[in-house]
């Protein structure tokens, strides 16, 4: 057993609690990295390294095995003892386990997974398979595999793990069968770029999330699902009756976050088309139809849709660009809202707006600061104005973010439009 120094030291700067620890017989040069976050598994890290062994031979594939470790018992030690590589972390969650990783991976494919031998890493064959045909994510489903019967809970069996996917699918426009198998796979230049935060066990959606944001080619592949061993105890019966509530709540909210736009932009702008269709016609007084008097209280009405469509509208366009890795939503906002020509319009919308409220203004002031309703026309167009001195500054501030949003994001370049 190795303490690395010297040139393996380096990643250590990124995390100085990390300590990696490579067994006698390492591999070198591996083209596969298995890559496993573990604690406190001494029941079954031994056999879980063997499958992975095995899984590695029966592929012909030279890799190696890291176990990411924050355990009090022996499981480090014992995953030395039948071959991987341990990096040992503090107990920080799942998610930055994965994180931890990352500068340790040597292998030019990553495949994820669970030390607790609930997914059967002796068949590795469909992951390298997909691999060497040029995918870049591959994710496991035990829903076309197979599932043990007493492996899963009911409740996430028939309802967790199927709604959260439906909702993953409705959002992204998706067709995963299967969002939260632990059994996934990876090419290391696509983790790198995937730059993963969660902590905890939302990483299992950002992971997927990502991978739609960065249009990798993904597939899926079966998986076997097998329950726990005599004596062993999920992690989330460990944490208590609330664990899997409170990493559904976790998951939804990293798909809410990661799918902002879903909510934003296209209802935005339906919003905003409606509002406008009430509120621009209304600008020269009331309209009759048949029985119905649109008069200022449907302009008011149609004022309040369009400010909240637009509004949803630009965010939805500034969470695009954040969200951009091929930087092809960059590239079509930043000529949207070009800077000059949208300030000049913005400029041009606040003139107009001032011109068609100062009529109303003037009634005002010349009535001794009261308000006349007599002035009909002047209160439509002032409405009108109103409009357009709001959507100047929701145009020009939203500009401003759309063009600092592709600073910041993941596609962040110089920007000259």
């Amino acid at each position: 057993m190795i303490d690395l120094t010297g040139a393996e030291a380096a990643p250590r700067a990124a995390a100085p609690a990390a300590n990696l620890l490579v067994p006698d017989a390492d591999v070198a040069d591996p083209v596969i990295s298995i890559v496993i976050p573990a604690m406190n598994e001494e029941l079954t890290i031994s056999d879980f390294v063997s499958w992975c062994r095995a899984g590695l031979e029966s592929c012909g594939m030279t890799g190696e095995i890291l176990i990411v470790d924050s355990s009090t018992d022996r499981t480090p030690e014992l995953a030395i003892a039948a071959g991987a590589r341990v990096l040992r972390v503090p107990k920080r969650g799942l998610g930055r386990a994965y994180i931890d990783a990352v500068p340790h991976i040597r292998g030019r494919w990553v495949i994820l997974g669970d030390a607790d031998c609930t997914y059967d890493f002796r068949q590795l064959s469909p992951f390298v398979e997909r691999f060497e045909q040029g995918y870049e994510f591959v994710m496991g489903s035990r829903w076309k595999g197979s599932i043990e019967k007493g492996s899963m809970p009911a409740l996430h069996q028939h309802f967790g793990t199927p709604i959260t996917t439906l909702i993953l699918n409705i959002l992204f426009n998706s067709r995963f069968s299967d969002i939260h198998c632990g059994m996934r796979g990876i090419t290391r230049d696509a983790l790198a770029r995937m730059r993963l935060q969660s902590q905890s066990w939302e990483y299992a959606s950002e992971m997927v999330l990502k991978s739609v944001h960065m249009k990798l080619r993904t597939a899926e592949v079966p998986v076997t699902f097998l329950k726990d061993r005599e004596g062993r105890v999920s992690h989330h019966k460990r944490l208590g009756w609330t664990s899997p509530f409170q990493a559904a709540w976790i998951n939804l909210k990293a798909m809410f976050i990661y799918g902002a736009d879903f909510f934003l932009l296209k209802p935005g702008l339906a919003v905003t088309m409606l509002g406008l269709l009430i509120t621009l016609p209304l600008t020269f007084g009331p309209i009759t139809i048949g029985p119905v008097v649109l008069s200022l209280y449907w302009m008011l009405f149609g004022l309040t849709m369009t400010v909240l469509g637009l509004q949803s509208f630009y965010l939805g366009c500034i969470v695009q660009v954040l969200h951009d890795y091929t930087g092809r939503a960059t590239r079509r906002w930043l000529s949207v809202f070009r800077y000059t020509r949208t300030m000049v319009i913005s400029g041009a919308m606040f003139i107009g707006g001032v011109i068609l409220a100062v009529g109303l203004v003037a009634d005002y002031v010349g009535s001794g600061l009261r308000l006349s309703l007599s002035h009909t026309h002047e209160i439509y167009y002032a409405v009108t104005g109103l409009l357009l001195v709001m959507t100047s500054f929701m145009t020009f501030a939203s500009t401003l973010l759309v063009h600092a949003a592709a600073l910041r994001g993941p596609q962040a370049g110089p920007v000259d439009q």
